[in-house]
């Protein structure tokens, strides 16, 4: 029987798609680790400074065009969508009733000035009496002064001297009479010309509402924009303040983000905010920045406020509205804006020197029209023109 020397054991060699998936995972795993330190000193350094938000959308002014008196529709110069300038004729109302008006008012004004240049004419007449009236005073106290010294020669009768003390005594009450007259006659027109007479400008005030009354039958466009809400309909019977439709300034818009409480912290007045909206995707990115943070809660402000004192209480994180304006209107006039279209925007907050609140009062007006303001001018025009002509060779009065 023979006897067996034992041998070691070779050890097993290992597939080499094993080791391949070991590398892989261990590559993997560093892979990750780098991108979890690189988007953490990313997240750091950079990434914390951004706020951003979906619940945003487009705002802007809304004009209403109302009428200012009441009237029937009869001409309608834009619909829903048209593009209109500040002056352009929206709406026109039946202007029967306000040319009568205007030119009873035109006639009045014409008449009065005839009449106060009148009572210009009667002064001078009631001067020219009271001088009148002195020269017989004069006479009629020369006259006493001599027969009272002939009545004590005896050279006369003391009945010849009663007459005279007559004579003179009715002179002088004539003058009285003469010269109160003349005082109310000049009391009328003192200090004034027929174009600053008390009567004359009540007539000219007159003039002024009906030619406003007439001018305002044409009711036209407050501002630049684009028709919309058009409701007025031919032939309809409206009254003052009837929202007849609207004009919105596109160029003008604005956005109002609603931000998360807690993500308020860092945001100030003037940092920058890159604006995307839906209706132009990724490919259109607004610059912008903030103009101004609310001053209160969408629900503080609500038409039905929360009452947390009463009832169960669930806290619910608030939003406060941001507005933020567009740094360059040529992105607009490129990639026009319509109300109400929704955005998201991501606030910079890099920047925190500006202030969370405005500190100075608004110099300028927020929004205004200039389209209103040469219509008394026009008027003024108008009253100048009548005032002239129903002067004598064109004199005032003086």
């Amino acid at each position: 029987m023979s006897s067996q020397t034992p041998t070691a054991t070779a050890p097993v060699a290992q597939p080499p798609e094993k080791n391949r998936r070991g590398f892989l995972l261990r590559l993997l795993g560093v892979v990750v680790l780098l991108a979890l330190i690189a988007w953490g000193l990313w997240y750091f350094l950079d990434g914390r400074w951004y706020e951003s938000t979906d619940d945003a959308y487009v705002s802007g002014n809304v004009v209403q065009v109302t009428p200012q008196l009441p009237g029937t529709v009869v001409t309608i110069g834009a619909d829903d969508g048209d593009l209109v300038h500040a002056g352009d004729v929206l709406v026109k109302l039946d202007a029967s009733n306000t040319e009568v008006a205007l030119a009873m008012a035109r006639a009045n004004l014409a008449n009065t000035v005839r009449k106060v240049r009148g009572l210009y004419s009667s002064v001078s007449g009631a001067q020219a009496d009271v001088a009148a009236r002195q020269v017989a005073v004069d006479k009629a106290r020369a006259d006493y002064n001599r027969r009272r010294d002939l009545a004590k020669s005896g050279a006369i009768s003391a009945e010849e001297l009663a007459h005279a003390q007559d004579a003179l005594t009715a002179a002088e009450s004539g003058l009285i009479t003469s010269q109160q007259q003349y005082q109310t006659s000049k009391v009328l027109v003192d200090d004034t010309v027929v174009a600053s007479h008390p009567d004359v400008q009540a007539a000219a005030a007159n003039l002024r509402s009906a030619y406003l009354d007439n001018l305002r039958t044409t009711i036209v466009a407050p501002v630049d924009g684009y028709v919309a809400k058009r409701s007025v309909q031919l032939g309809q019977r409206i009254a003052p303040g009837l929202a007849l439709m609207a004009v919105v300034p596109l160029h003008q818009v604005w956005v109002d983000a609603n931000f998360k409480e807690t993500q308020l912290t860092h945001m100030r007045i003037g940092q920058p905010v890159d604006v995307r909206t839906d209706v132009y995707g990724s490919a259109v990115t607004y610059k912008g920045k903030i103009e101004s943070l609310g001053v209160g809660t969408g629900s503080a402000f609500a038409l039905l406020p929360a009452q947390n004192a009463t009832g169960n209480w669930i806290k619910i994180v608030q939003r406060i509205p941001v507005r933020i304006v567009f740094d360059d209107p040529k992105q607009l006039d490129q990639h026009p804006l319509r109300i109400g279209l929704s955005t998201d925007v991501e606030v910079g907050l890099h920047d925190q020197n500006g202030p969370m609140l405005a500190q100075q009062a608004p110099t300028q007006p927020a929004f205004s029209t200039d389209v209103y303001e040469k219509q008394l001018a026009q008027a003024d025009g108008m009253i100048a023109q009548i005032i002239h002509a129903n002067m004598a060779g064109g004199k005032d009065g003086k």
